[in-house]
């Protein structure tokens, strides 16, 4: 290992501990997250952001408004005002050259993981080293584990169904590398992850196998035994903040996957439809064989629906290579927030048995223990970080989704122009032979 991270790393958080809401204080659930009846913005924008995050305008383009002369053009104008890139980066990481490795006992595919650091926990300025899916998905248990009040990137899904999905295929090959570039450069990207000691290994580490075989933390160990004693305890008040991500997350996963099945059928509809097509053009061409002065337009047909079927081809590959993996990053990724949120309520019910004990006490109002309050405030972190985790993840989902909507316009507007050019194009040659006779 090159270095290891800081010794101590503030909180992400928007606030201070001391800032920080009692979870218990006060008599209502308003009071708990912030001492007033109004609801905070946060709150609100989680509320609405389950109804509207994904619905799209109805309107075309307003009266008296010109059409753009091509989608690129109406592209080009578009501008995204919420970059969060604006941050100087020093620490840069690619994943690339998916290699094929053939041994005795199995098959896999290695990718290069090319690092370059100006950090000082980095002894080198440039690392490479090749890392398998496994590897990846050891990095995110440890992440887990070492980070449990974050919110860990999700990793693409590792099972495919035999006999539909060829793994080593170039197409599935390329589509996991690039999601497990944009797994770690979420990792680079996040001001907690990034200097984890364990992502410091993966990305330097020549033998990654004798970390692999390290036991489990002692984050680990005492996370289960916090399950083991709050396991039937019910937690007193969930605070409102809380409560309005986790039922944002339900709506949030439920509307990705109703989109994830319809686009899944679309696709495979628009695949029978090519099969069609390719069969059908050919008819027209070997139909003018037999014709004298319908050969020409008989030809100019069968040329236009080759060019369609392309044109349909190139629209199904994107909404397979690059609309999918997305829908189906962001439905991975609502279950790694429901599953720190599990976390924090249960650091929460630690808390509360542990105040309740404390007040069954017969002696008068004795001191807070040092566990109680170390609990608190271990409970204060995982809110601060939590929150300030979810307003990041916020700000990706909201700059992914533009950049995704926009393509698939993009994409679908090139087809169709595609297509309307390919059948203008016959148009000529009929007028030609109708004047002709």
């Amino acid at each position: 290992m090159a270095g290891g991270p800081p010794k101590a790393l503030q909180s992400t958080g928007p606030y201070s501990l001391r800032d920080m809401p009692h979870p218990l204080a006060g008599s209502s659930s308003e009071e708990a997250v912030g001492g007033d009846s109004t609801p905070s913005p946060d709150l609100l924008m989680a509320r609405s952001l389950g109804d509207k995050d994904l619905i799209l305008p109805n309107g075309g383009t307003p009266a008296g408004t010109s059409s753009p002369a091509s989608s690129s053009s109406l592209l080009n104008r578009l501008q995204l005002d919420d970059d969060i890139d604006g941050e100087t980066r020093d620490l840069f990481v690619t994943v690339d050259d998916p290699k094929k490795h053939v041994c005795t006992m199995e098959t896999y595919i290695t990718y290069r993981i090319t690092t370059k650091s100006t950090r000082a926990e980095f002894d080198l300025p440039e690392y490479s080293v090749r890392r398998r899916y496994q590897d990846f998905d050891w990095l995110r248990s440890k992440l887990e584990e070492s980070q449990p009040t974050h919110l860990i990137p999700p990793l693409p899904e590792k099972f495919v169904v035999k006999g539909v999905v060829d793994r080593f295929s170039e197409e599935f090959v390329e589509t996991r590398r690039k999601a497990l570039d944009k797994f770690l450069k979420r990792i680079t990207d996040h001001p907690v992850l990034s200097f984890n000691e364990h992502f410091n290994v993966f990305l330097t580490a020549k033998d990654l196998n004798a970390y692999k075989k390290q036991g489990m933390a002692l984050l680990t160990r005492v996370g289960e035994s916090v399950k083991h004693v709050t396991g039937g305890y019910k937690l007193r008040s969930r605070p409102l903040e809380f409560a309005a991500i986790g039922e944002y997350l339900d709506t949030f996963a439920l509307k990705l996957g109703t989109i994830d099945r319809i686009a899944q059928r679309i696709i495979k509809e628009e695949i029978e439809y090519l099969v069609e097509l390719r069969e059908y053009g050919p008819v027209y061409s070997t139909w003018s064989a037999l014709e004298g002065e319908l050969a020409e337009p008989l030809e100019g047909v069968s040329a236009c629906i080759g060019n369609c079927s392309t044109a349909l081809e190139e629209l199904t590959d994107d909404m397979t290579e690059d609309f999918l993996p997305v829908l189906r990053e962001y439905i991975l990724y609502s279950d790694s927030m429901k599953s720190v949120l599990k976390k924090r309520d249960q650091v929460q019910a630690e808390y509360e048995a542990k105040l309740e004990a404390v007040a069954l006490r017969k002696e008068d109002r004795p001191k807070v223990p040092a566990d109680v309050e170390k609990c608190q405030d271990r409970m204060e972190c995982f809110n601060a970080d939590l929150k300030a985790d979810m307003e990041r993840w916020q700000n990706n989902k909201r700059q992914d989704f533009r950049q995704l909507l926009m393509g698939l316009a993009d994409k679908n507007i090139q087809y169709y122009e595609k297509c309307l050019m390919a059948w203008e194009s016959i148009i000529p040659l009929l007028q030609e032979k109708q004047e002709t006779k």
